[in-house]
């Protein structure tokens, strides 16, 4: 028997690869056009859509209920004003959140190297973590200003007390990711008679990545509360007032759609801040953690 073989031609054994500019367009169309992107969307504009018929159709006065038109016209009207509220919210957000991160990692080494650390200090994070930042607040403000200028010692006062809320997620995520190590693995470099610091850096910290990440994206948020409910203890106005201060005016006067339109810029910078974390998330783990693989069933 003689069999033919037909032989594919060149110019179908040899493809153009695409550029990586369409498959990076390609994939940013196919992301925007998932049912990850298009549900939400439809029940939010749904949700405004009905919001705004019902208070055209009740007649709802502004100063209860605003339309979202209305507070979206007010954002535009009053960008002036709420921009810079808004950086002062965010200035005490990322500085609290830094602190929160290097103090959160640095005792989480101290607790898992030294169980006496860990037993002796733990319990009192626990502690800080579950007192109401409403009712140390003001006794923060007062010792700041007893040691601090003026100018400064309210800054001060909200940082310490956002920090607070965004230390102990990762200072708990962190100390179980350190102590979630693989014994076989901890044998090992036990067995090349491997320092602790070696062990730490080559093993526990990896290991521990993906728990400190998954601290971030919950004390990120965090930290956005407790710079919000610190300024709303501290009540302080002037050029240093953050965009809750100027919540609490828009409520005493009555400016309810302002109120609103800085509780949407609050909303908006807080899904900024989860999104942001995330990202970071899936490309520090997006190549080898299983959290962040994508798998097609």
């Amino acid at each position: 028997m003689s069999s033919t073989q037909i032989k594919p031609s060149e110019s179908e054994t040899r493809k153009e690869p695409e550029s990586p500019r369409v498959n990076f367009w390609q994939g940013l169309v196919r992301r925007l056009t998932s049912i990850e992107i298009i549900a939400p969307l439809i029940v939010g504009v749904l949700f405004l859509v009905s919001w705004e018929l019902f208070v055209r159709w009740s007649n709802t006065p502004p100063y209860l209920l605003p339309g979202p038109l209305l507070v979206i016209q007010t954002l535009w009207r009053d960008w002036a004003i709420l921009l810079p509220a808004l950086w002062i919210t965010l200035q005490i957000t990322l500085v609290a959140f830094v602190a929160a991160i290097v103090s959160g990692v640095v005792l989480s080494i101290l607790l898992t190297l030294n169980k006496w650390v860990e037993y002796s200090l733990f319990p009192y994070a626990v502690v800080l973590q579950t007192t109401p930042i409403v009712a140390i607040a003001p006794l923060i403000i007062i010792w700041t200003r007893q040691v601090l200028p003026p100018q400064s010692s309210t800054f001060a006062a909200l940082v310490i007390c956002a920090w607070i809320i965004a230390f102990f997620p990762i200072l708990s995520n962190t100390t179980l990711g350190l102590n979630s190590v693989d014994h076989t693995l901890k044998d090992v470099f036990q067995l090349y008679n491997a320092s602790p610091w070696q062990t730490l850096l080559y093993l526990r910290l990896p290991s521990a990545l993906p728990y400190f990440l998954g601290g971030l994206r919950i004390s990120g948020g965090l930290a956005l509360i407790g710079a919000v409910v610190a300024e709303f203890v501290a009540g302080t106005g002037g050029q240093r007032s953050g965009i809750a201060y100027q919540i609490l005016m828009a409520s005493y006067n009555l400016q309810i759609a302002r109120m609103f339109a800085a509780i949407l810029l609050i909303t908006l910078l807080g899904i900024a801040i989860f999104w942001g974390l995330t990202v970071l998330s899936n490309l520090l783990l997006g190549h080898w953690h299983e959290s962040a693989l994508k798998r097609e069933n």
